[in-house]
């Protein structure tokens, strides 16, 4: 047996890639793969449709904030969402919690002034800022969720009159969050949700149509409201993989179910870290990530012996982030206890025998 703990692109539900690769060969009995079928269809429409139900449905999303599905992966967001809801002469205030934040940084500073109004990078974005103050002027304040290389999460969000914009790539799905709060959240699918080739975004139509800049068309959140998700192609096959597993999220207890199971494998694993004498988690405790939980060995000269053992045992994609070092178990959805027993039962025997 296997088990799939890289970051991304990510470990999906047996049954979801069982289906999909049905309909590569026949889509729903029309004698054609799904991905030769016209997106104009009925029938891949109402794959669209589904979808965007579903994501309404499981993340309680009120009639105020529509649903797209787009192509360019979650990365194009950091550009797209400041060319819609930034000004040149607005500023916007962002949060540094580590690489993707940073990179989100940059392509806001192209069309408005940013403000970095609290950062993590002094201590290697071990941690999540808290107590800093948020100006009420602030066009919008942006977030990244969880932190995949650095394994931080927010556990909860500022309190702010200002509109939240916020990168929930890597924990879309995996916890309840209140995305009515938020004026806009995008998240690529390839962590809870789908593989990669398409971003699932929600915005607030009403924080809409407020700049003055010429938007290219195919950058214009309106246009891709007004066209539901198909003013160009859309990436068909991630969508239908997507709402694959929407339905298995909806079937297993939704999100809440499925809090509760990721409450219980990060909790597994936190336990052995802390137990097991020869290693650590250079993580804020209050700020630990439920998806990416980054360790190291005290002893780093055992690396490698330690990550050939995990894959003895089936463990694979532990290996930590390069800017990084270590060791990280990305513990999505998909992840059942039984890969994590099986890491947490490998770092007993090492202990056994190294400690």
């Amino acid at each position: 047996m296997k088990y799939n703990f890289y970051a991304g692109p990510a470990i999906l539900p047996r049954e979801v890639i069982e289906e999909a690769s049905k309909a590569v060969l026949d889509f729903n009995g029309m004698g054609f793969s799904l991905l030769e079928i016209s997106h104009r269809t009925k029938e891949f429409i109402a794959v669209m449709d589904e979808a965007v139900a579903l994501v309404k449905e499981l993340l309680h999303i009120k009639d105020d904030h529509e649903v797209l599905f787009l192509s360019g992966g979650a990365s194009s967001q950091f550009f797209m969402a400041p060319m819609n809801l930034l000004d040149e002469s607005m500023k916007a205030a962002y949060v540094d919690t580590g690489t993707w934040a940073s990179k989100a940084i940059k392509d806001g500073k192209l069309y408005g002034q940013v403000d970095v109004i609290a950062s993590s990078k002094d201590a290697n974005y071990s941690f999540i800022p808290k107590g800093y103050t948020i100006d009420p002027s602030y066009r919008y304040l942006h977030l990244t969720s969880n932190n995949t290389i650095y394994g931080t999460q927010y556990k909860s969000f500022p309190e702010t009159s200002v509109p939240i914009i916020c990168d929930m790539s890597s924990d879309i799905f995996s916890r309840e969050i209140d995305i009515n709060k938020f004026d806009l959240i995008y998240a690529g699918a390839q962590k809870n949700m789908g593989p990669a080739g398409t971003t699932l975004v929600v915005v607030r139509k009403s924080a809409l149509g407020k700049v003055s800049r010429k938007i290219p068309a195919m950058l214009n959140y309106e246009n891709h409201i007004e066209a539901g998700s198909m003013y160009n192609t859309p990436p068909v096959f991630p969508v239908y993989v997507s709402m694959l597993t929407l339905r298995w999220i909806k079937k297993n207890g939704g999100v809440a179910g499925i809090q509760k199971m990721n409450e219980a494998k990060a909790d597994a694993l936190y336990n052995e870290i802390e137990r097991n004498g020869l290693f650590y988690t250079p993580t804020a405790h209050e700020d630990r990530s439920n998806m990416n939980i980054c360790f190291l060995l005290h002893d780093t000269e055992l690396e490698k012996e330690f990550l050939a053992k995990c894959k003895e045992a089936g463990c694979f994609g532990l290996e930590g982030h390069r800017s990084v070092g270590g060791f990280r178990a990305s513990v999505y959805n998909a992840m059942n206890m039984e890969g994590i027993e099986v890491l947490v039962g490998v770092m007993k025997e090492f202990e056994k025998v190294k400690g």
